[in-house]
């Protein structure tokens, strides 16, 4: 059974010291890829180092999953490249708040349980394949770039950088074998940083990505007309940020909850991730959602409430304001490495020992989310598919499921008895099973096992019943339930229903 989720005033002087060192670590390995999505989507790197901040200060808040790091992300900031592209960054600032406002709608509507519906084995292949795409953006990290071209590094930079990347790794595998006390993450970053100065190796730091120094963000409308022309350029492009990162958040805030045993709030986190990004547009920072990879350093370095993520985004903005001589010092190497461990961490390694155990419909799903989140880099259209996917197999099933037995009862009428739901994907096997023209003049249906899901097994039953009154023939159903009863009644369907125990007419609508 999940237990509620930590409360802070339970706290002791070991938990802070976590805290305070997991939020160190976050911000750590957030900020190169803050600066990395910013500069993909052609934006000033602030930006990204701002929607960092913004997102872990509101998040880290008024969010309803102590444990999960929110910033700039690059699932939602590929989506607005192609405006910021068009029209400017006024466009995506303005499409960051509208974004904002519809989640803080779906948050106060409630609407944040749709995670519900993503089976395991769409997490499984979400998961795995952002593992992947978090692995491979590490590896792009030996790429360098000289007069305009970019090409692989080689010689000895290569050599320095790889050995750099394993020490990196070796220390976070083991380093816990030492003591826990410590994050290993932040150990291996600091360890790597302290080599690296202390014998003058030339390698890539932070500061061949971007520099990193700026001030405090300041409130701005985003300039731009209001009026329809607008609305129409910028909404479309709001729905899909919002989308994205709301499925993003949900499916992160289920990983914490496994992860912990413990159950977040998600109507409450969904509500602050829109307040976070319409904070975002208003200063000037390029929006952002959960953070799958930074958030799995912050449980892993024994984080357990809120105040790392916060202390996170403060740590950010104290680079901004005068950490950026030093933070830009740091090897790549050493963030390279502690990114590659949580992409190994990410996957899903389980899913290849249970792999045979699993209906092969289920394997094909989980396959097929890795394949597209991999391929197109778009982790709400792979969780869609996915979602659509299993949704028909379940509905396929289902429908095979049903089954529809007749007899002669001792009163000469023609009794059917249904077995299984009744709903949009087997009413063409509950219609085949009729014989209108041959059966006697009243025909029962018993819905004992059954059940009228949806609209659809409503309008079937219409339909049977007009079939029947072609040859002055009717109907009678049976044994259903309460529910059956309230959507029957709702759809003001005109059917002759019976009381099964009394066995005389109840309802004639």
């Amino acid at each position: 059974m999940q237990q509620t989720i930590p409360r802070f005033r339970s706290f002791r002087a070991s938990d802070i010291k976590n805290e305070v060192l997991a939020g160190l670590t976050v911000a750590m390995t957030m900020i190169p890829e803050s600066l990395s999505f910013a500069i993909l989507a052609g934006l000033s790197p602030l930006t990204g180092l701002y929607a960092a901040f913004l997102m872990g200060i509101v998040t880290g808040i008024f969010g309803g999953r102590p444990g999960m790091v929110s910033g700039g992300a690059g699932a939602t900031v590929v989506v607005l490249m192609a405006l910021a592209a068009s029209h400017g960054p006024e466009y995506l600032f303005a499409a960051v708040v509208m974004a904002g406002i519809i989640q803080l709608f779906v948050g106060i509507f409630k609407l944040g349980k749709f995670v519900t519906l993503i089976s395991e084995p769409v997490m499984y292949g979400f998961l795995n394949g952002l593992a992947i795409i978090i692995f491979m953006s590490q590896v792009a990290q030996f790429k360098v770039v000289q007069d305009g071209v970019e090409s692989w590094m080689h010689g000895p930079n290569l050599y320095i950088m790889m050995a750099l990347t394993a020490l990196t790794i070796a220390i976070v595998i083991f380093f816990p074998r030492i003591t826990k006390a410590i994050p290993s993450s932040l150990v291996a970053i600091a360890v790597v940083f302290a080599i690296v100065m202390l014998l003058g190796i030339d390698t890539k730091q932070v500061v061949d990505i971007a520099s990193v120094s700026g001030s405090l963000p300041s409130f701005s409308i985003p300039n731009v007309p209001f009026d329809i022309e607008t609305l129409k350029i910028i909404f479309p492009y709001a729905i899909v940020m919002a989308s994205v990162g709301l499925i993003e958040t949900l499916l992160t805030l289920n990983m914490v909850d496994e992860h912990t045993q413990t159950k977040g709030k998600p109507n409450q986190e969904v509500v602050a991730q829109g307040v976070a990004n319409m904070t975002n547009g208003f200063f000037g920072g390029m929006g952002g959602c959960a953070m799958v990879a930074q958030t799995l350093v912050n449980l892993e370095a024994g984080a357990k409430t809120k105040f790392a993520a916060i202390i996170g985004a403060l740590t950010i903005l104290l680079v901004i304001l005068i950490g950026s001589p030093v933070i830009e010092l740091i090897p790549m190497a050493a963030l390279v490495g502690v990114m590659m461990m949580v992409a190994i961490s990410t996957f899903q390694w389980a899913s290849f020992r249970i792999i045979t155990k699993m209906p092969k419909t289920d394997i094909f799903v989980g396959m097929l989310v890795a394949a597209i989140t991999v391929a197109l880099n778009n982790l709400a259209l792979a969780v869609l598919i996915g979602v659509v996917i299993s949704a028909l197999v379940f509905a396929w099933k289902k429908g095979k499921e049903f089954q529809v037995h007749s007899y002669i009862n001792n009163n000469g009428h023609k009794v059917y008895e249904v077995s299984g739901p009744l709903f949009f994907g087997s009413t063409t096997m509950f219609t085949d099973k009729f014989d209108p023209k041959g059966d006697p003049d009243l025909v029962i249906i018993n819905f004992k096992d059954s059940d009228v899901a949806d609209m659809s097994a409503i309008e079937a039953l219409n339909k049977l019943q007009g079939n029947y009154k072609r040859f002055d023939k009717k109907i009678l159903l049976r044994g259903l339930s309460e529910e059956s009863l309230k959507r029957l009644d709702k759809s003001e369907a005109k059917l002759k229903i019976s009381n099964e125990e009394e066995g005389q007419s109840q309802i004639e609508k």
